[in-house]
């Protein structure tokens, strides 16, 4: 083997027409070869990292992206959103998008109840859209996911329909709320090769109660984060690092009644209340 060979497969590179290919391709070669060395690389091992590999995208579909999850549980995922949210600090914080976002989720008006049969507590979630100087933002789109009772997302399951899933547009003081079911903490998929790894190292599985959120507005960058319940005993251990301490709220616990929007709720309720701030895309440079 050539002592030049790290130099040599960077150099290959050097007729890329692209600089940004060339700097991302040398730098993921420099580093993947000082990590062989590392760690003394064996031939088996290597076959095995390749198998472990192939089978992380055999076993992806379009609605269980387990290289995402891959990515999510080595920290990746974070790093990167650490790396590009250069977010001022009245915005709210970004985190993981997870693999289980999916275009082209049903319109609703605000208020409504966007369970549609999904199993758990019913839970009022509310809050408004604003800048980072507190003035609303009318006419932003929220997109929101979650998973039910059970600990499963709607594409997980054999539906005809989504539940715990779509999305709204706030009114013009920035208000949004919409009815869906209390989180609950649950285990990522580890019947993969994902959850060998987790094996692996000795670590668990588990997510914190949360409840994702995808905002978007004209003149203002893109939010991606969650809304963590508090108390859940996984905020400390997330296997995809996603928890950020200003993104935990209370869930408040209700008796059966008439809840703040009217509606008659024949069982104990829940509620939660939760600013979400877009930082404008001046303010992202």
């Amino acid at each position: 083997m050539s002592d030049n060979l790290t130099d040599e497969v960077v150099a290959s590179f050097d007729g890329s027409p692209d600089a940004r290919t060339k700097d991302v391709m040398g730098a993921l070669v420099r580093h993947l070869h000082a990590f062989a060395r590392e760690v003394d690389l064996t031939e088996e091992e290597y076959f095995r990292g390749i198998d472990f590999l192939t089978r992380t995208g055999q076993i992806s579909t379009a609605t269980r992206q387990e290289f995402v999850l891959l990515a999510d549980v080595l920290g990746l995922s974070m790093l990167t959103v650490g790396l590009d949210a250069k977010l001022p600090a009245e915005a709210t914080a970004a985190t993981v998008f997870g693999p289980f976002f999916v275009e082209g989720s049903p319109a609703y008006a605000l208020g409504d109840d966007i369970a549609n049969g999904a199993p758990g507590t019913p839970c009022l979630v509310s809050g408004r859209v604003l800048d980072t100087k507190g003035q609303p933002i009318g006419g932003a789109l929220l997109e929101t996911w979650q998973a039910d009772e059970d600990g499963f997302y709607d594409v997980q399951k054999d539906l005809d329909s989504p539940q715990n899933r779509g999305h709204f547009t706030t009114d013009a003081e920035g208000n949004f709320s919409f009815w869906s079911v209390r989180p609950v903490a649950y285990p990522i998929p580890d019947d993969g090769p994902v959850g060998e790894l987790l094996r692996a190292g000795g670590r668990g599985p588990m997510r914190p109660a949360h409840i994702h959120f995808m905002v978007t507005a004209p003149g203002f960058a893109r939010l991606i984060t969650h809304v963590f319940a508090a108390g859940d005993e996984h905020l400390v251990d997330d296997a995809v690092f996603g928890v950020k301490d200003s993104l935990i709220a209370e869930f408040t616990e209700h008796p059966a009644g008439t809840a703040p929007d009217g509606r008659v709720v024949y069982q104990a309720w829940a509620a939660v209340h939760y600013d979400l701030v877009l930082a404008t895309t001046e303010e992202t440079l």
